[in-house]
């Protein structure tokens, strides 16, 4: 799991403030931080009534106030048609964004369960991940708004190869040196010369028929399991419309990576299968989607960007298996692509 960084609890007044205007919240009594997530901040709170889940909105991608009503009333939505979602505590008024002291909160039920990585899950597990993610599309499809049309551009190799030159200077003065900025170095000249056997490849900018409402974040940490049931698909933050299997692909690589890079193949084949089921995406559709993801992480180092240009280590422990991931994706790029649409 990965830490958030150090966010101090809210004060003993702010607490006071924000729970009385909900009716039946009760009264502060402890509030702790919930090491997870790298946007906004969550804290654990327990009052005389129960406990919830504090949000403070702190990232200022995810914290217009126009962004956050469109990410609640979507919960809210998925909930009365019995997805599983937590949407936020109405206060006395109905509004579930409360602003003390300048900063905007939100107050959920608090939800017992754990997450479960891909090694945890079976093939029925992984068949009905897909299938949950597909529900949650077609079902988002019914609740929001029509989109508007739009395109979405694929990665220009000729920036990524400025961002690696930028990065491998970074890396080169580091000192002392680390294990990790061996691996990061070897990893930059890895993927450069990756991308230059397949620049070619670059997949044209996605448009209309494939994007949709999309969580926007489909990961381990934002499903919460109760024994062998998901409860609470949580962190709507990125709740938007984006090509809808892009997310099903993102999704696949992230909870079935396996430490050394490679990907689970059964396990997507099982999960793939039910989400083509479930949202009724074409093969073709879910090609486009694994071709554009593939490209995606091949020029992708956002996580090298938060160590070496924004001095922010959280995402470091993920590093290995996901640089190590493209390399094998790449060698056995029809075997995933069948995994997915076969």
């Amino acid at each position: 799991m990965i830490g958030s960084s150090a966010t101090a609890p809210p004060s003993a007044g702010t607490l006071d403030t924000l729970l009385r205007r909900y009716t039946d919240a009760g009264a502060p009594l402890s509030c702790e931080p919930v090491a997870q997530g790298l946007l906004n901040r969550g804290f654990r709170l327990a009052t005389t009534r129960g406990r919830y889940f504090l949000k403070l909105y702190v990232d200022s991608a995810t914290s217009d106030s126009a962004v956050i009503a469109r990410q609640h009333r979507a919960t809210q939505r998925l909930d009365e048609v019995g997805l599983p979602v937590a949407p936020p505590v109405p206060d006395a008024d109905g509004r579930t964004v409360a602003v003390v002291g300048g900063r905007r909160f939100a107050l959920y039920p608090w939800v017992e369960g754990r997450h479960r990585e891909g090694g945890e899950l079976t093939t029925a597990d992984s068949r009905r991940l897909g299938a949950l993610l597909g529900l949650v599309h077609t079902t988002l499809a019914q609740v929001q708004p029509a989109p508007e049309p739009g395109r979405h551009a694929s990665a220009d190799p000729e920036l990524t190869y400025a961002l690696i030159a930028a990065l491998l200077r970074r890396v080169r003065v580091r000192a002392p040196r680390e294990t990790f900025d061996e691996l990061a170095e070897h990893r930059l000249l890895e993927r450069r010369a990756l991308l230059e056997r397949h620049a070619h490849r670059r997949p044209p900018d996605a448009a209309g028929p494939v994007s949709g409402w999309v969580h926007g974040d489909f990961h381990p940490l934002n499903l919460l399991y109760r024994e062998d049931e998901p409860v609470a698909i949580v962190d709507w933050d990125r709740l938007g419309v984006r090509p809808r299997a892009e997310e099903a692909v993102r999704a696949a690589v992230i909870f079935f990576v396996q430490p050394g890079g490679a990907l689970d193949l059964d396990k997507i084949r099982a999960y793939a299968g039910a989400y083509r089921g479930a949202a009724g995406v074409a093969e073709d559709e879910l090609a486009a989607a694994v071709h554009r993801v593939w490209w995606e992480r091949l020029n992708d180092f956002w996580m090298l960007r938060w160590r070496y240009v924004l001095d922010d280590r959280r995402t470091d422990p993920l590093f290995p298996a996901s640089s190590a991931l493209v390399v094998w994706w790449t060698a056995a790029y029809e075997a995933v692509l069948e995994a997915f649409t076969g």
